[in-house]
């Protein structure tokens, strides 16, 4: 069940009131029993799959510690967690490599196959991507890795261990959480002591989310999906490329709120996933802001063992791209979600080359007052470098992204936005203007976000009363104008494919 479905609606508040009611001693496995009801609504194999890479990952895991103590030499030991990491890593990833990337590579093997007049052909699988598993899989991997390197000590717990992995909130698109985080929190019992501040933001940040994804991420797809399927004027595809990186920032931030919150009405504080990342000066800021969570298991676990920045600079800027194709591949087994992470990491690796030109650019044109103007035009030059980026991401393929480029360059009129098609893609001029004040909205709470004040530390100084009010109007909002219906599909969380 999506978080946005009736099914939710029905199952989130008896599972939280149950998990208060029930004796403390029952709780986590009342929610891992929650936990994965919640997944298996989908599909009940899916339970499967994920119960085995539990049990898979927890036997890795103590064997990870077993090998890193005991009466041995010191060469032994060290022999046996190096074994025994590789082969942990060999089992974790191989269901993700099976079910996300084998077509993928049979694919491309085919194609050369063909080009060469071979004959022979590596069969297809049929097997159907399975929900979240991009996100635990990263998951279990960045614990097996906590463990290996004497971070945290193997979970000793199984059912523990298994909520940890299967925590419904998180389970499908994240955060991706960490032992030092929410496996700690699991182990903490006064976390199941009800407090209403829990209950108050973990609400508010659910109506957030909820607004975002159904107000403003589901309207502004109405008019990407009608461009992006029909022919018509560059100029229209250049608005809905721009809508479409405002809309992928809501949808995606939509959920991580609602699971942020959801958690938070339970006890359990999630890491945090989105920071005003629109607002940023750099595509590298962008990425700190970004999806933070994977952000941060790519700097943990990939670029700094690759080396970091400590071994030089072309060693940087190649852990850099390294990083950032390893992200696209992950978003997606095609060549164009690698074209996107190739893109981001090519950005940052000319905006590293450019620096000292930039600086010094700087000190002489953006002095006093100055320093917002050069502010207003980064950030807007860094949102047109992404929203481009985005292309390849929301494209059916490479070509048709290149073709969009294209259309977008060479034919575009300024003239078609007074023709009357503006307002055939779905939505009126009303819901159009009504598009463009959420928007605004939006910028307003994030630019408040951006400097460290969030939205909702705001309203604890103010008064209940207007506290109160806020919240019923955005809840009106919500159900007034949120896109929802006999024909809405509740399954359309963007990151529900990766």
């Amino acid at each position: 069940m999506a978080f946005t479905s009736f099914e939710f609606l029905v199952f989130f508040p008896v599972v939280a009131l149950a998990y208060y009611i029930i004796p403390k001693k029952f709780r986590s496995l009342w929610l891992l029993f929650a936990s994965y009801y919640f997944y298996m609504s989908w599909n009940i194999a899916y339970g499967c799959l994920l119960l085995g890479m539990t049990v898979v990952t927890y036997c890795c895991a103590r064997g990870i510690a077993w090998g890193s103590g005991g009466k041995m030499s010191e060469e032994r030991r060290i022999w046996l967690k190096r074994g025994g990491m590789v082969l942990a890593a060999a089992l974790t990833f191989s269901g993700l490599f099976f079910f996300k990337y084998a077509n993928f590579l049979a694919g491309n093997i085919n194609a050369i196959f063909r080009r060469l007049h071979f004959n022979g052909q590596i069969p297809m699988t049929e097997w159907i991507l399975p929900l979240g598993i991009s996100f635990y899989t990263f998951q279990s991997f960045g614990y097996l890795m906590d463990v290996y390197r004497g971070k945290t000590e193997a979970e000793k717990n199984f059912f523990r261990y298994a909520l940890f992995l299967s925590f419904f909130p998180t389970l499908v698109s994240g955060p991706i959480e960490r032992s030092d985080n929410l496996l700690l929190q699991l182990k903490q019992p006064e976390r199941t002591v009800f407090r209403a501040d829990n209950l108050k933001r973990g609400l508010c940040l659910m109506l957030w989310g909820y607004y975002l994804k159904l107000v403003m991420a589901d309207r502004m797809a109405i008019i990407v999906n009608s461009v992006y399927s029909r022919e018509t004027d560059g100029i229209y595809v250049l608005i809905a490329v721009l809508l479409y990186g405002i809309q992928i920032y809501c949808d995606f931030a939509g959920y991580s709120y609602l699971a942020i919150g959801a958690a938070r009405v339970m006890g359990f504080t999630l890491v945090e996933n989105f920071r005003a990342p629109y607002l940023a000066l750099s595509v590298s800021e962008f990425w700190r802001k970004w999806h933070m969570s994977l952000t941060g298991w790519f700097r943990d676990y990939l670029y700094i063992p690759l080396g970091g920045s400590r071994k030089g600079r072309i060693k940087k800027y190649r852990n850099i791209m390294i990083v950032f194709l390893v992200s696209g591949l992950w978003h997606g087994a095609g060549w164009k979600y690698i074209i996107w992470g190739g893109l981001n990491g090519f950005y940052q690796v000319i905006g590293e080359l450019l620096k000292p030109l930039r600086e010094k650019a700087d000190a002489v044109l953006w002095r006093g007052k100055g320093k917002k103007i050069r502010g207003i035009l980064c950030m807007a030059g860094t949102f047109l470098l992404v929203d481009f980026a985005w292309i390849f991401f929301r494209a059916d393929s490479t070509g048709k992204a290149l073709g969009i480029c294209k259309k977008i360059l060479t034919g575009a009129h300024l003239s078609a936005l007074f023709d009357g098609t503006m307002f055939s893609f779905g939505i009126n001029q009303a819901e159009f203007i009504f598009l463009m004040l959420t928007i605004l909205v939006l910028l307003i709470v994030d630019v408040q976000h951006y400097r460290q004040k969030h939205i909702l530390d705001l309203m604890q100084g103010w008064h209940w009363a207007v506290n109160t009010c806020l919240c019923a109007g955005l809840l009106m909002v919500v159900l007034i104008f949120g896109i929802y219906g006999v024909s809405y599909d509740v399954g359309t969380f963007i990151y529900f494919a990766f």
